[in-house]
């Protein structure tokens, strides 16, 4: 029987709201999407292209978030108040830029990457428009990542939910009186995140200028940990995105079915790692107030029993998908020929949840511990060895099978890497000053 923890109260207490926050950005797209469903196929598969481009710049920028946790943790647990108050301040203005020179990238080039994605026609013309509008919000959901990652920094986990919570709310009516209430169409759903998010980043903006800091201007040399400790976040979140993109490209060389089996499959993970992230996030805020307050030993403690709890709600997982395995493909699919690719790989999907929940787990105690350069380097490793197997599995015929023995793979070289690491010293170094 696995025995409670004096760390099990605060796992919890950061864990579920950021599960709560974590959950709003899919029900907010799931409510979009069924507003713009009704416009018809077309303005819906514009959607689809446009959302697919705007995600993947969001989620290239989680650094924002990641980073800005794992320092002020750092910072907070050392008593460093001001200074963590500082690091707030150039967290916001690092996003404004980040997020201001995308939408200019996203204006520019929205033609190309909606043709890149396969954009023909009035869908690409459509998902174009879209995107030129929707990328104005840009500098605010960069903006609300920062104090995100500020806010739980300093454990302060209610206030960003009670924002996301608020702007998703505001932007479903929002998206409801423009799209049809004024009759704006897909034009209307834009704007309407758009407004939604200027609300959300303006929201946190006060929250990250409102604390005590030496300085609110941005200084480069106070910006500088952030930036490094970005760029191998982005380095890290590239290497996992680009071996899901190469899965995606090999499947939809194979046939119909085993890339639309493979979708189902995919977003069954990423529905199933948002319980696995919070109790990542709780990693990173424990793990930084540890290592900044001197106390190496209970941020080894908490890291072991992260472990822990992440891998049995991994195993909880496996045994649910492997129970239903006859009864969830069929709520996505009734095709026999994606009902088939899917029973090829569910074992897979469902076994390597546990060791995934595990691997989660390890990268938030790294990432909280300031050790971004050696995950940056282990993912390129992982993504390396999935690649190439995903490649292998279209030149010679593996099919879907093959492609998920690469995703097991990037699950595998991550899992033995990040072990090591933790088992070792050279990640859990103290004081207010992180390791990266």
């Amino acid at each position: 029987m696995l025995r409670r923890s004096r760390h099990d109260r605060e796992i919890l207490l950061i864990a579920l709201p950021s599960l709560a926050a974590l959950a709003a950005e899919p029900l907010y797209l799931l409510a979009d999407t069924a507003i713009v469903g009704h416009l018809g196929t077309r303005p819906l598969a514009a959607l689809a292209l446009a959302a697919t481009v705007l995600s993947s710049l969001v989620g290239l920028c989680n650094f924002l978030a990641y980073g800005t946790t794992a320092q002020v943790a750092r910072l907070h647990g050392a008593g460093e108040r001001e200074r963590a108050g500082d690091l707030g301040a150039q967290a916001l203005w690092l996003a404004l830029a980040v997020g201001l020179a995308l939408v200019a990238c996203t204006v520019a080039l929205a033609p190309p990457l909606v043709h890149l994605l396969g954009g023909e026609g009035e869908v690409a013309r459509f998902a174009i428009r879209y995107l030129r509008i929707a990328a104005l919000g840009l500098p605010c959901a960069l903006l609300a990542l920062s104090g995100q990652g500020w806010l739980r920094g300093v454990g302060d986990l209610r206030t960003p939910l009670i924002i996301i919570v608020a702007a998703n709310v505001a932007n479903v009516a929002l998206e409801v009186l423009l799209v049809y209430g004024l009759g704006m169409g897909l034009d209307g759903s834009a704007l309407g995140t758009v407004v939604a998010q200027l609300g959300m980043g303006a929201a946190f903006a006060w929250w990250l200028l409102r604390a005590t800091a030496g300085t609110r201007r941005p200084v480069w040399r106070l910006m500088r940990p952030l930036t490094r400790m970005g760029v191998q976040i982005v380095v890290r979140t590239a290497s996992l995105l680009l071996a899901f993109a190469v899965a995606s490209a090999v499947l939809a060389r194979t046939s119909d079915a085993a890339l639309a089996a493979n979708q189902v499959a995919f977003e069954l993970f990423v529905f199933l790692a948002l319980v696995l992230d919070a109790l990542a996030i709780a990693g990173q805020v424990l793990v930084g107030r540890s290592l900044g307050a001197g106390e190496a030993l209970s941020a080894r403690a908490a890291g072991r029993r992260l472990i822990e709890l992440s891998f049995l709600a991994g195993l909880a997982m496996t045994l649910v998908l492997l129970a239903l395995q006859d009864v969830i493909p069929r709520i996505f699919t009734s095709d026999p020929a994606v009902l088939h690719e899917l029973s090829l790989i569910w074992p897979i999907f469902a076994g390597m949840l546990p060791f995934a929940a595990v691997v989660f787990a390890l990268d938030g105690i790294l990432i909280g511990a300031g050790d971004t350069r050696f995950i940056a380097g282990a993912m390129m490793l992982a993504a390396v060895v999935a690649t190439s197997i995903e490649l292998a599995s279209l030149a010679f015929g593996w099919g879907i099978v093959g492609v998920w023995c690469g995703m097991l793979a990037l699950m595998a070289v991550r899992l033995a890497t990040m072990t090591a690491r933790f088992a070792g010293t050279r990640w859990a170094l103290v004081g207010a000053r992180a390791s990266a």
